[in-house]
């Protein structure tokens, strides 16, 4: 795959019929949607891995830093890969500070992961996970914070995040 200024680009054939544009459209949500999924299960197995440590370590501090300290690795070799080019002092700048603490709520949620997956188990953990993300994340659409695009919250979410709720009913009975 080329490179494309640290863009990966995905080739594939296209037909110009709508049949296979239509076909092409599904191949390409089924493959995001593959590897939404991973993502996910890519979360428990860290969460249960920084657990272990955590017990085999006797401490969730340094269980969550031998967890970031290779995600700063594997994160510094993709940017290698991709080719990307540090950025200058003056983009950075032009950041606002906020956009540079996602690392500390990441911190929070590999603290807290790190002690409750023991507690409440995997499955409880992550349906909690899940749950608290939707809630979280159709609030911010409602309101637009953090620069989102508003979306109103509407009768199909909130039906969504009742079956989560109920899922985790379920899950943890």
């Amino acid at each position: 795959m080329p490179n494309l200024h640290g863009k990966v680009m995905i080739r594939h054939l296209t037909v110009c019929t709508p049949f296979s544009q239509i076909s092409g459209m599904i191949l390409n949500v089924l493959f995001y949607s593959i590897l939404a999924v991973l993502a996910r299960v890519s979360i428990v197995i860290q969460q249960t891995l920084n657990a272990n440590l955590r017990g085999a370590l006797s401490s969730a501090a340094w269980s969550g830093f031998a967890s970031y300290a290779i995600g700063l690795g594997c994160m510094a070799l993709l940017a290698l890969a991709l080719r990307d080019p540090i950025p200058s002092a003056a983009t950075a700048g032009r950041i606002p500070w906020w956009e540079f603490t996602g690392g500390l709520f990441g911190a929070v949620f590999i603290g807290l992961a790190i002690f409750l997956v023991p507690q409440l188990g995997a499955a409880t953990f992550i349906v909690l996970l899940v749950t608290g993300q939707m809630l979280a994340s159709v609030t911010f659409d409602h309101f637009g914070w953090l620069g989102l695009a508003q979306r109103p919250i509407d009768l199909p979410r909130i039906i969504g995040m009742a079956l989560l709720i109920g899922a985790c009913v379920l899950i943890r009975s």
